[in-house]
């Protein structure tokens, strides 16, 4: 099922592979597949679209630190 979906990662992401990618296309479903980047075949995580969204809003407001 996973192997469908279209997977993004950050253009912040070059930072030594400490990344996650997510799927957006499966938003409209009403969640958000999330995986490790360095583990492609690995475990996926599907959030609830309304708390990704408050997630990367929290990211972007800087209230995870540096």
């Amino acid at each position: 099922m996973t192997e469908s979906l279209r997977w993004f990662k950050s253009s912040y992401s070059d930072n030594g592979g400490q990344c996650v990618e997510w799927a957006p296309g499966q938003v409209s479903e009403g969640a958000v597949p999330v995986r490790d980047s360095k583990i492609m075949e690995g475990p996926v995580l599907a959030f609830p679209s309304v708390a990704w969204q408050s997630f990367v809003r929290d990211v972007a407001d800087g209230r995870f630190g540096a």
